[in-house]
């Protein structure tokens, strides 16, 4: 008898690979496409600021029983931050309608070539992959800061982090980012004002409050959910449910029965719960699959169906091999001489760079960004600095009160004594150094007991890359006469512990299953060995680390998916229709 499949595609997750496919997708089949999503949606000024929500603005599902901080572990929480806690490793991840995106910090770049060395098979090179890069650049509007005479538009940081490039001997430039400054890149809309953006979104040209980690409320930032989402749901009628979470793809024999011994040609069933009503299981069927669950959650949902579930038992070996950080590292210069005022405009703006683009050394390969963090972050910066500049400040702030309401003193507003609270500012004239560059991509990703992953990273082979990192660290604070150089406190002994916001690889693309567990084939890209139909779709695909911001990348790489499912061509200047 003939299938009757609710959908021609389901896709599991909605960063940037899943956006891309549900777009490109829901084109080719419209009103047949349907994104399942774990997050809320995050409407404009959605995103929590005050304490108490922030504090909520975590993820956890407890019947999960996840390794996990224990404030944020004890209740259900459907909020943007998922903290995993690993081996020498620990990973931030999103969850909301469009995934990463939601908190990513906006650049857009293209590794070296040096990087696609012999683990990326000839159709994942950087020349093949021109068209899609150019594809996904142009959706997401990337391009430079605006300069021109506005001085709301000078960022002390960018200029400091050139003066030290210069001081350092290596060159720093302005980075590509996908944010929103109007449509017409020649003449940029005022800041704070509206208008929608090519795809018919309400956008905010960038506001420059440096928010762009935590959720961006005027909708500056290009996400995926104002553009590829965007367009899928109200043009091309993609069906979008939030708040369902993943739980099992089965494979269709012949007559449409759930049949763990075949391999796709028929379809599948995917199995969801609704989180919002008390976790019911919901399925529908479907021609084919698309995982776009994150590095982390594809490679957990694929190995749980093969391994626990035993539905998908013929995906290979390699699955969770070739684990990367993206070579992430994280640190701060305190207190130094010069200004700095990293709570001012978007998150990144320049990238130096250490051996990667120039004079390549793939031990050592890195690109140094200049940070920023929140306003409301900086407050906080300063309600922890140490109690003695406090109680210094507090004296002589006591010493004009009573001068003026007990000795008649008038000589200004008291207003001024506000300044001898803040002055001596630590967080004006601290930096947030940014880096990432070539691991070893040797990291291991497992499924424990539980059902649920581990990643076995081996940070001492990286630690050449650690190293150079650390040294250039100890340069900038120097430079700077900071008062003290500190990476994250996770990587002091005897933790020795990474953090990375960019975990990669597992389903790494190859032209053969001895080499991988995704197609590198045209015809079949991205498809997993062993299965038709059923597709990856994010980080997860990439073979090895690529030292720059990995988006352009994983989008790139995505939209060459699209193209093997549904034979369309994406457009190279930025159209959706």
């Amino acid at each position: 008898m003939a299938i009757k499949y609710d959908y021609e595609a389901i896709v599991i997750g909605s960063g940037f690979g899943g956006s891309i496919n549900t777009c490109r997708l829901a084109k080719k089949w419209p009103g047949k496409v349907m994104l399942l999503e774990r997050g809320k949606r995050y409407p404009m000024g959605s995103f929590p600021r005050k304490p108490h929500d922030m504090a909520n603005n975590f993820w956890n599902i407890v019947r999960e029983g996840r390794n996990r901080p224990k404030n944020i572990g004890s209740t259900d929480s459907h909020g943007m931050f998922d903290i995993r806690l690993f081996d020498h490793i620990d990973a931030l991840v999103c969850a909301g309608l469009g995934g990463g995106s939601l908190i990513y910090a906006n650049v857009f770049l293209q590794p070296p070539d040096a990087v696609f060395d012999e683990n990326w098979p000839e159709t994942c090179k950087k020349e093949v992959l021109q068209p899609y890069y150019q594809a996904a650049k142009s959706v997401l509007g990337a391009r430079p800061i605006p300069q021109n005479d506005d001085p709301r538009r000078q960022i002390i940081r960018t200029e400091l982090f050139n003066d030290f490039a210069k001081h350092d001997g290596h060159d720093s430039e302005l980075v590509d980012i996908n944010v929103f400054f109007g449509n017409d890149f020649e003449k940029p809309l005022d800041i704070g004002v509206q208008e929608k953006n090519r795809y018919g979104a309400i956008q905010t040209s960038c506001v420059y409050c440096a928010e762009c980690d935590v959720g961006c409320n005027t909708h500056s930032k290009n996400t995926v959910d104002l553009n590829y989402l965007f367009v899928a749901e109200n043009e091309h009628k993609a069906q979008i449910q939030t708040e369902v979470l993943a739980e099992k793809i089965v494979p269709l024999n012949e007559q449409g029965a759930e049949d763990p011994a075949a391999t796709g040609d028929y379809g599948y069933k995917v199995f969801w719960l609704d989180l919002n009503n008390a976790k019911t299981e919901c399925s529908a069927i479907t021609q084919r699959v698309v995982v776009s669950a994150g590095t982390l959650g594809s490679n957990e949902l694929l190995m749980r169906c093969r391994d626990i579930y035993k539905t998908l038992p013929d995906i290979n070996d390699n699955l969770g091999k070739h684990f990367s950080g993206n070579g992430d590292f994280l640190s701060f210069v305190i207190e130094g001489e010069k200004p700095a005022d990293p709570n001012y405009g978007p998150v990144i703006t320049q990238k130096t760079d250490y051996n990667l683009f120039k004079n390549f050394d793939k031990e050592r390969a890195f690109v140094l960004e200049d940070a920023s963090y929140p306003n409301f972050a900086a407050w906080y910066v300063e309600g922890i600095k140490p109690g003695l500049s406090h109680f210094n400040a507090f004296v002589r702030t006591a010493k004009l009160f009573t001068a003026r309401f007990l000795q008649g003193i008038t000589t200004g507003p008291i207003g001024y004594a506000f300044n001898e609270l803040l002055k001596g500012d630590a967080s004006f004239n601290s930096v947030v150094l940014l880096c990432m560059g070539l691991d070893k991509s040797n990291g291991t990703i497992k499924l424990g007991d539980k059902g649920f992953i581990n990643i076995d990273w081996p940070y001492k082979d990286s630690m050449s890359l650690y190293q150079a990192i650390l040294d250039v660290g100890k340069r900038f604070k120097e430079w700077t006469g900071g008062k003290v150089f500190i990476p994250l406190p996770n990587w002091l002994w005897p933790m020795k512990s990474n953090i990375t916001v960019h975990s990669l690889g597992g389903c790494r693309l190859a032209d053969s299953p001895e080499n991988g567990v995704t197609s590198a084939n045209v015809e079949t890209f991205g498809q997993v060995f062993g299965y038709t139909g059923l597709y990856v779709a994010d980080g997860a695909l990439l073979p090895t680390a690529v030292g720059a911001n990995p988006v352009a990348t994983i989008s790139a790489l995505s939209e060459r998916v699209a193209e093997g499912i549904t034979g369309i061509s994406p457009d190279t200047g930025g159209k959706l229709s």
